[in-house]
């Protein structure tokens, strides 16, 4: 039983009239008894640790509380708890010579009788600690076998919680909450323990780390990744706590690719103070988290390894409709036992660091994993809906969101939100993200659509900027009026000039059907849909096209050109 968990009992009423700021970890101070004490010189009843309850029949007058405040300190009691009964108030001849000791004190309104702090406090000092840690251990190998369930952890944590008491959250690298505690923490406070974290790892500090973040000190433990783990982590319960300095955030270029896909169990208090049998827990939860994360690095691994077969195949030039065949090989094909092609959005992004040297591609990617994630909202996007992988300097990651498409705008403010505080002052990230691509021949469409929308968002002058393909039309649409009126007509004739021939000759509408083909994004299905065609009659009128003008249609570059041409006749 801790001075913390009593405070959080609304019942007991605890109120704080002194909690000695030098010392963060106060709150976590272990009680040992609960005596009732009225005696001016208490000290021959004390051996330390109490939550000493007093009634003040003692005090009458300034200058009698100093003596009594010197015996508790001497004896080390962990704390004072005063009732106002007796004078109506505390007086504030206790309350200045607590904090001149460092007791804390607390005032006990008259409503709340000394029994029932007594009776709540026994109770807990006299769980059976063993049976816990017993009990646990069967949570923990029952949440080996049903680690599938992604429930599971949360919803061992919220056990912890009600049972045992334990306030624990696990967060990733960048803060958000994967599983514990709700409501979770606010913010701005996940950030910073997420900051302290990634800052006390690169200097190599001893773990777990300790820290606090206003007035309330964190314990915060990392939890390895199996079967490639890092050296073993000191256990929790015997680990020396080091205290991270305030920093700033790790940059993108500083830090390793794993520190951003790292998970972090956040305590509240200083597992330093906490009795052996509790640190024990601690260790066993640490255990638990581990099967988590490692089931969860088993998922990833599965996209990962989607992301960069399709990337091989594309390079490759596979004909389209081999590409799902191809990709039922993949680890995430084997599972989904079909012919796989998932609907999807190319997101491509670089980003410059000191001196214009790029970052690493690696650690931008597990940054956008983080900040593509979106549990609520029109389009749910989950950590089993990103697949990425790195091409040279270049992060490649595959959306898989078939219910709709990333809004470009909202996409734009969460990935800006999220990113520029992660970044170092002299790094820049930029960001091109494509139309749903709901067919494999359109795989290499979308992927070029990308990175000529990353080309365009590069030029902005922001830290981090996001373009899609409204932007890239508007971008071309917008550099017309700067070429003369004469060159984009000839520019238009000799594009168009062979389909207006052949429409006149032969009654054909090939102009009609390249307007329709750019409308819809390049997509052979809705294109098709909107003309009231076959597929395959539709892909017979674009070969007809790329054979009239010797132009590729395949290629981003040479939609554009069609489009710039469209729009000047």
């Amino acid at each position: 039983m801790r001075l913390r968990e009593l405070l959080d009992v609304d019942a007991l009423g605890l109120r704080p009239l002194v909690v000695p700021e030098a010392d963060d970890g106060v709150l976590d101070r272990a009680v040992s008894a609960v005596p009732t004490v009225d005696l001016a010189d208490p000290g021959r009843f004390l051996t330390g640790g109490e939550l000493v309850l007093t009634g003040l029949a003692w005090w009458h007058e300034d200058g009698d509380a100093e003596p009594f405040v010197r015996v508790l300190d001497r004896a080390g009691v962990a704390a004072l708890a005063a009732g106002e009964v007796e004078h109506g108030r505390v007086p504030d001849d206790l309350v200045g010579a607590c904090r001149r000791h460092g007791l804390p004190l607390f005032a006990v309104r008259p409503e709340t009788s000394f029994s029932t702090i007594t009776e709540h406090v026994l109770r807990g000092l006299h769980r059976p600690r063993h049976q816990d840690v017993d009990a646990l251990a069967a949570v923990v190998e029952r949440h080996r076998q049903l680690l599938t369930d992604e429930a599971a952890p949360d919803s061992v944590l919220e056990l912890l919680r009600h049972s045992l008491g334990l306030d624990l959250r696990v967060l990733s690298a960048t803060g958000r909450q994967i599983a514990g505690a709700h409501p979770p923490l606010r913010a701005r406070t996940a950030v910073a323990l997420a900051a302290r974290y990634l800052a006390a790892r690169r200097s190599g500090q001893t773990a777990p780390h300790r820290c606090a973040i206003g007035a309330r000190a964190y314990s915060l433990v990392p939890v390895p990744l199996l079967p490639s783990a890092p050296p073993p982590v000191p256990s929790a319960s015997q680990s020396a706590l080091t205290s991270a300095p305030p920093s700033a955030p790790p940059s993108a270029e500083a830090a390793p690719a794993g520190g951003w896909s790292d998970w972090l169990i956040v305590v509240e208090g200083d597992t330093s103070l906490w009795p052996a049998m509790d640190g024990e827990l601690l260790d066993r939860i640490v255990e638990l988290a581990t099967d988590a994360r490692s089931a969860h690095e088993k998922t990833k691994a599965a996209l990962h390894d989607l992301a960069d077969r399709l990337l091989d195949l594309m390079r490759r030039r596979i004909p389209p409709e081999e590409i799902p065949v191809r990709l039922r090989g993949t680890a995430q094909g084997v599972v989904s036992q079909v012919d796989f092609w998932p609907r999807c959005q190319f997101v491509v992004a670089a980003g410059v660091g000191p001196g214009a040297r790029p970052l690493p591609a690696a650690a931008l990617r597990a940054l956008l994993e983080e900040a593509l994630l979106q549990p609520d909202g029109e389009v749910r996007v989950t950590s089993q809906d990103i697949a990425s992988t790195t091409d040279g300097d270049q992060a490649v990651l595959l959306v898989l969101a078939p219910e709709g498409a990333l809004d470009g705008a909202a996409l734009e403010r969460r990935l800006g939100a999220v990113l520029a505080r992660w970044l170092g002052p002299t790094e820049s990230v930029s960001v091109g993200v494509s139309t749903p691509v709901a067919e494999p021949g359109n795989a290499q469409r979308g992927l070029d659509e990308a990175r000529t929308a990353l080309k365009v968002a590069h030029d902005a002058p922001e830290r981090v900027t996001v373009r899609g393909p409204d932007d890239l039309t508007r971008h071309i649409l917008s550099l017309l009026p700067l070429i003369p009126a004469e060159t984009r007509r000839a520019f238009a004739a000799r594009l168009l000039g062979p389909l207006r021939d052949h429409d006149a000759r032969h009654r054909t509408d090939l102009l009609t059907t390249l307007d329709t083909f750019l409308a819809c994004d390049a997509s052979w299905t809705t294109c098709a849909s909107r003309l009231h065609l076959h597929v395959n009659s539709l892909r017979h009128r674009i070969t007809r096209i790329e054979h009239l003008t010797g132009r590729d249609l395949s290629r981003l570059e040479t939609r554009l050109d069609f489009l710039a041409a469209l729009r000047t006749t």
